[in-house]
């Protein structure tokens, strides 16, 4: 009896499955999208966003993580205020931080100022660059070198992607202390 109702049971499964099936018409899908995607045109208008145009922008006046605002712009003026009123916030360094700050000045200043400051680096020396000056030459303080280093200037590049605003600050420090010796 037992198999009975077994037999029973698949027979009308068979029944049910291949009545759903119909070859003259096209079968239902449970979710088209997935079988046959629509193509959007790169940097077509979208009806996702309010204007249609844009993605949502961030709020007004929010700064990403980790981000430290500087007040100084990217100007000639920018460059002369902060040479003028921009102080360290280090107080003192310890000789762990001075290691520091010879470390980073090796690795992201020597190629082009050299090791002393004097403007032979290695790729001076090797005509890479010329017109890397001394530091010994130059007016500078430790607001000039930290917005230097934040934005760059003439054939050098910003370095506030690479180093953060303390090892910007220890590099400066650095730089003031390789002037002194020249």
């Amino acid at each position: 009896m037992k198999s009975l109702y077994k037999i029973t049971l698949l027979v009308c499964i068979t029944i049910l499955v291949s009545s759903c099936h119909d070859n003259s018409k096209p079968n239902y899908q449970y979710m088209p999208n997935m079988y046959e995607s629509v193509g959007y045109e790169t940097y077509s208008e979208s009806n996702a966003f309010k204007n249609g145009k844009e993605g949502q922008l961030p709020p007004v006046g929010t700064i990403k993580r980790g981000f430290e605002p500087y007040e100084y712009e990217n100007s000639t003026a920018g460059y002369d205020l902060a040479k003028l009123n921009l102080k360290s916030p280090l107080d003192s360094i310890s000789e762990k931080e001075h290691t520091k700050s010879k470390e980073l000045f090796e690795i992201y200043c020597a190629i082009c100022h050299g090791n002393a400051g004097d403007g032979k680096g290695k790729l001076v020396t090797q005509g890479k660059f010329l017109g890397i000056p001394s530091y010994k030459d130059r007016v500078i303080t430790e607001g000039s070198i930290f917005h230097v280093q934040t934005y760059g200037l003439n054939s050098m590049g910003s370095y506030a992607n690479q180093l953060n605003q303390h090892e910007r600050w220890l590099i400066a420090s650095y730089v003031l202390e390789l002037k002194a010796k020249l």
